[in-house]
C-alpha cells in the first residue's frame, strides 16, 4: 500500500516550508520550530482542564489533567508526549489528550517529564514512572480510581510508558491496566529494514533518532538498558495488556511491532494495528488526518475495554 494521499499532502507542505531539518537544529531552535498544533485541528471541549504539578525524583513535574463529564471515581491514563526526549510538551499533545478523555470517560493525566539534553537518561523514565506511581496512590485526589489507571504515549512517549510497565513489574509496588503504544521507540538500533525504507522524506528520519537518541542517553551502554530501550528486557511476562499502534511509512515501524510480537510470546495480552499508509506522528494530526482521528478513536475504544475489565 502506498502513502496516504492526506499524509503525502502534509510532507509536501512541510517540504515547501523549508525548514532546516531537525538533525541540523540546537535543542532550543528544534522546540521553537516544532509546532504541529495546526495539524491538530480544534481543542475539544472537556469537562474540566487543570494544570497542576505532582513531587517528583527531580523536584516538581507540572501536568494537565483532563476529567470527563459523568460522576468518578473515573478510570485514568497517564499520558506521556512524543518528540525524542528533547521536544515536545504538553501542549503538544493537547487534542489529543481531550479526544482521549471524552472518548474513553478515563481522566487523562498528561505529563510534562524532564528533557534532554538538560537532563538527560533516566531522568524522563524517572518522572514518568513517579506520576504513574502518584496517580495509583492518590488518585482519589483527582477523581480517579487507583486500580484503573493506565500508561500510554506517542513514539519516546510510548517509550516512556513501555518502560513504565516494566519498571511498575520490577518494583512491584503499583499495578497498571494496561499500556497505549503509539508508533514507541522500543531500541537503540537503526539496522532495521523500516530504517532503511523510511530513512528520509517521511518526517521522522534516521539522522533525526540518532540525534534524539544522543541527546537523551548518557553512553552508548545506556542504550543497553530496558528502561532506555525496552526490547533488550530479558522477560516481558507479567506486563499490561496492550495496544501497539505503528505506521507503515516510519522509521521505528519493525521494532514497535518486534516489541508487540515480543509481547505477545510472553503471555500479554496485546492487540497490534500498523497504520499502513502512515508517516510518524499521524496521531499528533487529527484535523488533517483521518487516519490520525481514527487512530485515536482506536485508542479510546481499547482502553474503555480494557477499564470494564
Amino acid at each position: 500500500m502506498g502513502l496516504d494521499p492526506q499524509a503525502k499532502f502534509i510532507l509536501e507542505q512541510m517540504e515547501a516550508a523549508g525548514e532546516p531539518p531537525m538533525h541540523e537544529q540546537t535543542p532550543e531552535e528544534a522546540r521553537e520550530s516544532a509546532d504541529f498544533s495546526l495539524l491538530a485541528g480544534e481543542p475539544e471541549e472537556v469537562e474540566k482542564v487543570e494544570n497542576r504539578t505532582i513531587p517528583g525524583p527531580g523536584g516538581n513535574i507540572p501536568v494537565r489533567i483532563y476529567t470527563p463529564e459523568g460522576q468518578g471515581p473515573f478510570p485514568a491514563l497517564v499520558f506521556y508526549h512524543g518528540g525524542g526526549w528533547v521536544i515536545g510538551d504538553l501542549d503538544t499533545v493537547d487534542v489529543p489528550c481531550r479526544l482521549l478523555a471524552n472518548r474513553s470517560s478515563c481522566v487523562v493525566i498528561s505529563v510534562d517529564y524532564r528533557l534532554a539534553p538538560e537532563y538527560k537518561f533516566p531522568a524522563a523514565a524517572d518522572d514518568a514512572y513517579a506520576v504513574a506511581k502518584w496517580t495509583v496512590e492518590n488518585g482519589a485526589l483527582i477523581q480517579v480510581d487507583g486500580e484503573r489507571v493506565a500508561v500510554g504515549g506517542d513514539s519516546a512517549g510510548g517509550n516512556l510508558a513501555a518502560v513504565v510497565s516494566l519498571m511498575a513489574r520490577d518494583k512491584n509496588d503499583i499495578s497498571l491496566a494496561y499500556q497505549l503504544l503509539i508508533y514507541p521507540v522500543t531500541n537503540h538500533s537503526y539496522d532495521t529494514r523500516s530504517y532503511r525504507e523510511n530513512a528520509d522524506g517521511y518526517l521522522l528520519t534516521k539522522d533525526s533518532m540518532e540525534w534524539f537518541w544522543n541527546h537523551y542517553l548518557r553512553n552508548e551502554e545506556d542504550g543497553k538498558n530496558p528502561y532506555a530501550s525496552p526490547l533488550l528486557a530479558d522477560d516481558l511476562s507479567g506486563l499490561p495488556p496492550a495496544l501497539v499502534v505503528t505506521a507503515g511509512f516510519d522509521p521505528l515501524r519493525d521494532e514497535g511491532e518486534a516489541y508487540a510480537e515480543r509481547l505477545k510470546e510472553a503471555g500479554v495480552s496485546i492487540e497490534a494495528k500498523r497504520y499502513d499508509g502512515m508517516i510518524h506522528g499521524f496521531f499528533w494530526m487529527p484535523g488533517v488526518l483521518d487516519q490520525g482521528k481514527e487512530c485515536i478513536d482506536k485508542a479510546a475504544s481499547a482502553l474503555k475495554r480494557a477499564f470494564e475489565k
